[in-house]
């Protein structure tokens, strides 16, 4: 496996510069600015990620304000108390895209944040506390008691939310392959497992961040 300096030489030969390689990076947010998200931002960005997963963003991303109002920015008691009345109006609603199950991945979803927030305070600062050298678990925590947040949804959903992490795209994936880390697409909780040890070597080597280190394996292939 080479080291994250030897990585990053590759994805600068390629792009032709180290700023190149970082070209429009932002630097994930802190652990308390993470805290102090309310829950119902939470909820707004597992839904924008839930829809567009398989679908066109741009067209979610024009339909945002009705997603907004339709369903009542994101509260969590309101949708976690969604009537059937409700849902089947939200599901004749022409403002948003009309996709039934993942219209009812929002009322489960208010349940889930519902639920951490209790425990824990608010669903951000259950999130803010979880380990850093432990994405991995956090994704599979997201894809065991979220609803439609396993694979990259879940990545794309931390990630929006300035969560320090990695999105295993198809290129990150094909720098791990190649340094041995995995033989395939990582689908499995013990490929997963390899992934995060790989990349937490990485991490203490170069002091770099895991978002960082997503960008170097995604620029250094493709």
């Amino acid at each position: 496996m080479r080291t994250l300096e030897q990585i990053l030489e590759i994805s600068i030969k390629r792009k032709g510069s180290g700023e190149a390689v970082f070209d429009g990076f932002e630097p994930s947010k802190s652990s308390d600015v993470i805290a102090a998200i309310p829950d119902d931002r939470w909820l707004a960005e597992m839904t924008r990620a839930v829809f567009q997963a398989g679908f066109n963003w741009k067209v979610v991303d024009r339909m945002w304000p009705d997603f907004e109002a339709a369903f009542s920015g994101f509260d969590i008691g309101r949708n976690a108390m969604m009537s059937d009345d409700r849902f089947d109006e939200l599901c004749k609603d022409t403002s948003i895209v009309r996709y039934p199950q993942k219209i009812q991945s929002v009322q489960k979803n208010a349940v889930y944040i519902q639920e951490i927030a209790a425990g824990h305070g608010s669903f951000g600062a259950f999130i803010a506390g979880w380990p850093s050298d432990d994405f991995a678990g956090l994704l599979e925590t997201l894809k065991k008691n979220a609803n439609r947040l396993g694979g990259t949804t879940g990545q794309y959903f931390l990630r929006a939310m300035g969560v320090d992490g990695y999105i295993l795209s198809k290129d990150v994936a094909a720098r791990l392959i190649a340094e041995g880390v995995i033989d395939t697409a990582p689908t499995s909780k013990s490929a997963m497992r390899s992934v995060q040890n790989a990349i937490n070597a990485w991490s203490e080597e170069s002091g770099r961040s895991l978002k960082e280190i997503s960008r170097i394996m995604a620029t250094s292939c493709g």
